[in-house]
């Protein structure tokens, strides 16, 4: 059987491997409203894992959820100029509702910094409010002309973090401690390693002082932004007038953050991972961790075999271990074996009338290899596999990712590669958007990151890679979804 029918090679062409790995997978699929997709079972349970991950991680660090209308008085987003200028033209405007023309358009949600402020400023009086941790989960609407199921879509899945504080100090704590929330949640749960770093002026959030963000490295070596968090400063509480009377009596504005990763993450995680078979799902996020596929000929050794499989799948769901059987007639085990790999499925445990005569399970992994386990043994050695496959995928990864790096580039450097295989280049900055927009029309290439520390070169570079003047920075440049 060619186990890889129907799934384009990743080397012939990327963009049509992409989609055919979702569609084998079930993942997502076209919707008939252009640009938007309709998120299947397998998907979302993937989305259910991830949601359930970062929740928690929000709470362990004191986020609420709450939810905020998904209409936006337009009026709101003109009072933050530059929140405006930014989205402008991504909004979707309702103009028309209840058989007559609004008085005011509303505008479809494309982020909640507005209306979020608008009710703070309600909320909060004193110092003694402060601060607000919230997050949402929500959809929200941004009119994109070119798009790619999960990446890039006009409809998406996300959560948005917003936070208002007393001090400046404590806001730019809380955007650092929520990138590194993501930054964890990506290396333990995606088994996808990142850069951190803030982004230059250019590329940061419409209406944001700073902006911070989590990049990975995809398998076509194009950069994928896969979360950002941004210290709002005062701008949205200036605008909406969001104040509160300090502990010494007077007023000030608050001090705000906000920060938000969406379903892009599970493109990312397909990008990262997956092989010309189809999916591979890190355990963590994989909505089965484990199928077993009884084998049998005869209905005698049918009911041996489906008797051992329903004790592994008890004994494996009692650890919390997410298995399932899969009982189907009249499918040969190659058919299941292909359909559970294109799935993403990490542990498959194969038992025939041999196996249970053995007392054991052939155990394989969907990343490669397979040997016999025997049935005492069989939840710890399913556990130690998942933890294997999991830790395996993150370091193969961030393996990739520091063979496609290139540090201390020259111009030439940065133009070859950017010409072709691409990946991270590190290079020096001078700080300028006239060298910065300039690398951007010769290359296509961004500044996806101005690293933090931990991923600075070990010598800083003294001179921009594009002018030859004093570096102010290093920074790193790629191609980018």
């Amino acid at each position: 059987m060619n186990v890889s029918k129907g799934i384009t090679p990743r080397a012939k062409d990327f963009a049509q491997w992409y989609n055919d790995v979702i569609m084998r997978a079930e993942l997502a699929d076209y919707a008939p409203v252009r640009g938007c997709m309709v998120i299947r079972p397998w998907g979302f349970r993937i989305w259910e894992l991830m949601q359930q991950g970062l929740d928690g991680m929000f709470k362990a660090t004191g986020h609420q959820n709450a939810y905020f209308p998904l209409l936006i008085p337009q009026s709101f987003l003109e009072k933050e100029a530059e929140h405006v200028e930014g989205f402008a033209p991504e909004t979707a405007v309702v103009t028309r509702a209840g058989g007559k023309e609004l008085e005011e358009p509303l505008v479809v949600r494309p982020t909640s910094e507005t209306i979020i402020y608008a009710m703070l400023t309600k909320w909060i009086q004193s110092y003694r409010d402060l601060p607000v941790l919230l997050n949402q989960w929500v959809n929200v609407v941004r009119w994109e002309m070119r798009t790619r199921l999960f990446i890039r879509t006009t409809e998406f899945l996300w959560q948005e973090g917003h936070t208002a504080h007393a001090t400046q100090e404590e806001a730019e704590e809380e955007t650092k401690r929520m990138l590194g929330v993501y930054r964890t949640f990506m290396e333990e749960w995606m088994a996808l390693p990142v850069l951190t770093g803030v982004k230059t002026p250019l590329e940061k959030f419409a209406g944001a002082v700073r902006t911070y963000a989590v990049e990975g490295l995809m398998q076509d070596n194009r950069a994928l932004q896969l979360g950002t968090s941004h210290f709002l400063g005062q701008n949205f509480a200036k605008a909406f007038g969001t104040q509160f009377q300090t502990a010494e009596g007077g007023m000030e504005y608050v001090w705000s953050t906000s920060w938000g990763a969406s379903t892009r993450l599970i493109g990312g995680l397909i990008m990262a991972h997956s092989d010309d078979i189809g999916l591979i799902c890190p355990p963590k996020l994989a909505p089965l961790q484990v199928i077993v596929v009884p084998i049998w000929k005869t209905a005698e050794d049918r009911t041996k075999v489906m008797e051992v499989a329903a004790q592994i799948r008890q004994e494996l769901a009692q650890s919390d271990i997410r298995v399932d059987v899969d009982q189907r007639d009249g499918m040969k085990p190659g058919a299941k074996y292909y359909e559970w790999e294109g799935r993403g499925v990490p542990v498959r445990l194969e038992i025939g009338p041999r196996d249970v005569a053995g007392s054991q399970a052939m155990l394989a992994r969907r990343t490669g290899g397979k040997e016999p386990v025997p049935l005492e043994d069989v939840v710890q050695l399913v556990g130690k596999a998942l933890d294997d496959i999991q830790t395996g995928l993150c370091e193969t990864a961030r393996e990739r990712r520091e063979a496609e790096s290139l540090r201390g580039a020259t111009k030439d450097q940065l133009i070859e590669r950017m010409e072709g295989r691409a990946g991270f280049v590190y290079a020096g900055f001078c700080g300028s958007e006239a060298c910065e927009l300039a690398i951007k029309e010769r290359t296509k290439a961004t500044i996806r990151v101005l690293p933090d520390v931990e991923f600075q070169s070990a010598e800083t570079p003294s001179e921009c890679v594009w002018c030859g003047e004093k570096a102010t920075t290093e920074a790193v440049w790629a191609k980018a979804y």
